[in-house]
């Protein structure tokens, strides 16, 4: 997902590499300056709003904004007298933040023997993303967890035929599915319900949700747990799948233009966690 998640570039599950005569580092972290207004929010408080944010990109994890000491509010942050050591940037310090009635420990950070390749996260602060009550861009609320510049997705309309079986039971058949193709996952075939079988999708309690695309739900179908999900209430930005239904290939047998589909390597979702007090009707507002 993005530059370093799932199987981008500076993931360790990378489907391509750097044309280089020399091997690479197993681990590349990337720094870059984020070009966009930052705020967070705790306990009903603003501890933090810059407009000099840098972005670090670690393998395997979510962008992580750091934020210039002199753009959060010194009132919240209260040394713990905790020190771990980060594998690449040396020592961490962390911080409780606090605001109000309300302290929540190791709640932030602070890189404190950075080497000198690494200089541009000097005197700079990150908050723990649970931690919070809510990260913005400018007045709009980032969901889910942190926005990742390079997460990109695409949506093309295609004549290709789609056709979704349990055993010798055909579930879906569209000569008209449209592929999602997002940053990081092989490509995700979406099906217009007029061409599935809907007595066949039992739907599930439990929702998920992306920060791309919104709030997701699941079907089973017959014993094949989760096997099929939707979008019912996608973002505009994505509308084109809004309550088109997608198929799992490791669940149910999927084919398409008669070539049964199989699950790629990182084509399954990596589970984050979640905001603290995110809910449906938010998300839906968005």
């Amino acid at each position: 997902m993005g530059l370093s998640w799932q199987q981008g570039p500076l993931s360790a599950g990378a489907i391509g590499h750097f044309l280089t005569s020399e091997p690479l580092p197993e681990r590349l972290l990337f720094v870059e300056r984020l070009r966009r207004r930052m705020r967070v929010r705790f306990n009903d408080t603003w501890i933090a709003d810059s407009e000099h944010v840098i972005l670090l990109h670690e393998p395997g994890r979510y962008p992580v904004a750091y934020f210039p000491r002199e753009d959060v509010d010194e009132r919240a942050l209260v040394p713990s007298g905790k020190v771990t050591r980060h594998k690449d940037l040396g020592d961490t310090t962390w911080y409780a933040v606090t605001a109000g009635d309300r302290t929540t420990e190791r709640a932030a950070w602070e890189l404190t023997a950075l080497p000198a390749h690494a200089a541009d996260l000097q005197g700079r602060t990150a908050f723990a993303w649970r931690a919070m009550d809510a990260f913005y861009e400018e007045d709009e609320r980032i969901l889910g967890h942190a926005a990742d510049p390079y997460h990109r997705i695409d949506i093309r309309e295609t004549s290709r035929t789609l056709e979704v079986r349990l055993g010798d039971t055909v579930v879906a058949r569209s000569e008209h599915p449209v592929v999602l193709y997002e940053s990081g996952f092989a490509p995700r075939w979406y099906v217009p319900r007029a061409d599935i079988d809907e007595a066949r999708l039992k739907p599930v309690e439990g929702q998920t949700f992306c920060p791309y695309k919104g709030l997701c739900d699941y079907y089973d179908i017959g014993d094949a747990h989760r096997a099929a999900w939707s979008y019912r209430a996608a973002y505009r930005e994505v509308g084109r799948i809004g309550d088109l239904v997608s198929f799992e290939p490791d669940e149910i047998e999927v084919h398409l233009d008669g070539k049964r589909l199989e699950l790629e390597p990182g084509q399954r979702v990596v589970a984050h966690g979640v905001d603290r007090g995110l809910d449906a009707d938010e998300v839906k507002a968005h």
